[in-house]
């Protein structure tokens, strides 16, 4: 019995080996910055978001293969008839004609679009949306890639990545979807637009109110206070970091075992900010009681 347990032992190893070594920050950036366009596009075509993203990391190599940068298409697309823009590449034949967008949600609309105008893939849409499993297989089945492991290979991402839990999400962040850097920028959109791990910021200008940049952001004034642990009618210093979605209860997983000492002039507020944790979790993780003042000097933890 022992020994049985032991060769079982040695033939799963390779495969929780390989999954360790696939897993990388790049990839997990990528969902990130598009795990809110895929959960909109699940919620309007019905295309488990765990899929869309599964296969945006292996078609455009998580954003950075040639395709992707150069015309900004995340899933491999060719042209098949298609009226707008091109680029051409080496695929399974030279010089191959592949779509073109402007930008990666054009990309992202463009590939459920072509899902659920193909009746190549009707036989997907009778899936539930949580089984990732069986879309997987199925778009390998209708000739979606010529890869044999490319069902097996989505399967591995989603499973390594947890991407199976965006499948059961209700909402999404609107403006990441839009207008953040997994979307694009609209029109009237003034305030240049930074990531922070898995959050968005701006960065307040002279005159600035969370009333402004609510018309301006379309995120309610109420709610861009709160996420920023403000009141609605503060006024707003040039340069104050302004987040689009709640703060963490710590820092993220790169800031295990640092610390930040204390400069002259800021609060524990200024640090909340600037590593994205909400107030009380920073005087929580350092033990600290809310009334304490702190000095130049201080190591704070931030995890």
């Amino acid at each position: 019995m022992i020994r049985l347990l032991y060769v079982i032992l040695l033939m799963l190893a390779p495969c929780y080996l390989c999954a360790q070594i696939r897993w990388n920050q790049a990839y997990q950036q990528y969902i990130n910055q598009y795990k809110d366009v895929a959960i909109e596009q699940m919620l309007k075509y019905r295309i488990p978001a765990s899929i869309t993203l599964a296969q945006g990391l292996l078609e455009s190599g998580a954003g950075k293969s040639l395709l992707a940068r150069r015309g900004n298409n995340h899933f491999g697309i060719k042209c098949h008839g298609w009226k707008g823009a091109t680029v051409y590449y080496d695929d399974d034949a030279k010089n191959e004609c592949f779509r073109a967008y402007r930008n990666a949600y054009e990309s992202y609309e463009d590939h459920s679009k072509f899902l659920v105008g193909s009746q190549r893939y009707s036989s997907l849409f009778r899936l539930a949306v949580t089984d990732y499993k069986g879309w997987a297989r199925g778009l390998k089945a209708a000739g979606y890639a010529t890869n044999p492991q490319y069902a097996n290979r989505l399967i591995d991402i989603i499973q390594l990545y947890r991407l199976d839990e965006y499948d059961h999400a209700k909402g999404y962040g609107k403006y990441m979807a839009h207008h953040g850097k997994g979307g694009y920028y609209a029109v009237g959109i003034q305030h240049q637009v930074y990531q922070f791990y898995d959050n968005y910021y701006v960065k307040a200008k002279s005159g600035d109110t969370f009333k402004t940049l609510s018309k301006e952001l379309g995120v309610s004034a109420r709610l861009l206070s709160k996420y920023n642990e403000r009141d609605r009618n503060d006024i707003l210093n040039e340069g104050d970091i302004i987040y689009l979605k709640k703060k963490n209860k710590k820092a993220p997983k790169i800031y295990k075992g640092r610390v930040h000492y204390v400069k002259q002039g800021e609060s524990m507020y200024d640090i909340s900010q600037l590593y994205c944790i909400r107030l009380k979790y920073l005087y929580k993780i350092n033990h600290l009681p809310p009334y304490y003042q702190i000095r130049v000097g201080d190591a704070l933890r931030l995890r």
